[in-house]
């Protein structure tokens, strides 16, 4: 039997090695796992709902009032607040009162609030024994949700401006809104503001009770209420002791002075 030539024994050794490194370069993988994960990343679907969320949370809420819904027992008229296109607070601002109708509002208007909440709209179901004050209600809301579908949204360079005039110290030109008149057990109640860079400047009745006890006791709450309707910025202001109709009468015509004059 020969023996291997040297020479013969160096070239397969040498083909070998470099086979084996041919084989090596093959298997190695085309990109680092690390690198295509975070190449990855920006488009992961996480990523994407944080950012939608984001942008739906920033949406500002609104409020509309519908328009008083006369019912046989009295007159029902409900207040929306609206963010992101959705009732996020309903409140019935008006509703029957006096006798029975105390009992029955207390019972249904909770119910009638939620259940708008719920549906998202008009179509809600009647409370039980509250017949004529859910028909009511349910006019009103719809009244109110058409008020807030035509309202435009307003435009990006409009709430820059808005901004940038509240920022500048109200340099807004002030103007007088009247609310609705509110109809009390003792009188109507119809109040007046002055609105200057998204602030009361000023309120005053224009309509109040008067004739016998009802002189003094408006001679005595409507300045208070005045005063507080300034100092609060909103109606949402404290009744004056031993006036109450007045005082509920003040905070209803002046929330729809509010709501005319833009919130």
């Amino acid at each position: 039997m020969r023996k291997s030539h040297p020479i013969r024994r160096v070239v397969l050794t040498t083909a070998a090695t470099v086979s084996g490194i041919v084989l090596l370069l093959s298997l190695k993988p085309g990109s680092d796992p690390a690198s295509a994960a975070a190449g990855a990343a920006p488009g992961a679907p996480g990523a994407a709902r944080e950012s939608v969320q984001g942008g739906a949370g920033a949406a500002t809420g609104a409020t509309v009032t519908g328009d008083a819904a006369q019912t046989q027992y009295g007159v029902v008229q409900v207040r929306l607040t609206v963010a992101g296109g959705k009732i996020t607070k309903a409140e019935a601002v008006q509703a029957p009162k006096g006798g029975r109708s105390d009992s029955v509002t207390a019972d249904a208007v909770p119910k009638l609030n939620q259940e708008a909440v719920a549906a998202q709209s008009a179509d809600i179901d009647a409370v039980s024994g509250a017949t004529y004050t859910s028909a009511g209600y349910r006019q009103s809301l719809q009244s109110a949700i058409d008020k807030a579908k035509a309202a435009p949204a307003p435009s990006a360079s409009a709430s820059a401006s808005a901004s940038a005039s509240q920022g500048a110290g109200g340099a807004g030109a002030a103007r007088t809104v009247t609310g609705a008149v509110a109809q009390t057990q003792y009188g109507p109640v119809q109040v007046r503001v002055t609105v200057s860079g998204g602030k009361i400047t000023g309120a005053e009745a224009v309509q109040a009770p008067e004739g016998g006890e009802s002189d003094r006791k408006t001679a005595l709450a409507v300045p208070r209420l005045n005063r507080e309707a300034v100092a609060a910025g909103s109606a949402d202001i404290d009744s004056v002791s031993g006036a109450t109709y007045t005082s509920e009468g003040y905070k209803k015509s002046l929330q729809s002075a509010l709501d005319r004059a833009g919130g």
